[in-house]
């Protein structure tokens, strides 16, 4: 059997069950080598399945993402986030808590860019997909995951300023903004979510989406 001179990699950043499986999944089905990063792999060693291998790495320490990604990557999935719930709403959300959410949240996603950004600018191609949430819209539908909303709207900020920045350069950066609970067999399947995040990455130079809201 012929190997491929170069199989393209696509790297899951928060991958777990669900939504992180089910984005690796998909592409590893099209005939990526993907690598799932998580803080600690052995957790979600029985979802490493056909062309999909683990490694660690702490979202929430950008000398640990950018360690890594040092192999690059042609897709990069930002899928990890960090929640604290404060009662009754943010009046109650310490500011080292709202500033740990963010290390994860957003700052992660931005070292883990600059990280993979390089290679993609030498090819002239790639894609940044970050995954996004329905509390970056309406931030005030549940008051006690106020930090999450912060993080979300933050990181929806970033991709949509990123997106500005690099089409240009036939580098897309999106942003997925999936509003509703991801759970198997409802309209927020993970399955059905990462085939968004496939057809994304598919969206030709000149057609780039910045953001697909996923509502079921």
């Amino acid at each position: 059997m012929s190997v491929p001179a170069h199989q393209p990699r696509c790297v899951v950043i928060g991958f777990g069950p669900g939504l992180g499986a089910a984005i690796a999944r998909r592409f590893a089905a099209e005939g990526f080598a993907v690598t799932g990063l998580a803080r600690d792999p052995a957790r979600h060693a029985a979802l490493a399945g056909p062309g999909v291998s683990l490694a660690a790495a702490d979202a929430g320490d950008a000398s640990s993402l950018t360690a890594a990604l040092a192999g690059g990557a042609e897709v990069l999935v930002y899928n990890a986030y960090r929640a604290s719930i404060a009662m009754p709403g943010p009046s109650a959300l310490a500011p080292a808590d709202l500033a740990a959410d963010l290390a994860v949240n957003v700052t992660g996603a931005l070292a883990a860019v600059r990280a993979v950004l390089p290679g993609m600018r030498a090819a002239g191609r790639g894609s940044l997909l970050l995954t996004g949430g329905g509390l970056a819209l309406s931030p005030t539908s549940w008051l006690p995951a106020a930090s999450l909303a912060v993080g979300k709207a933050g990181l929806r900020s970033l991709a949509l300023t990123l997106h500005a920045e690099l089409a240009p350069e036939g580098i897309h950066a999106a942003t997925v903004t999936v509003d509703g609970p991801v759970a198997a067999g409802t309209p927020f399947d993970p399955d059905r979510i990462a085939e968004t995040f496939w057809q994304m990455h598919r969206d030709p130079p000149g057609a780039f989406r910045a953001e697909v809201v996923f509502r079921g």
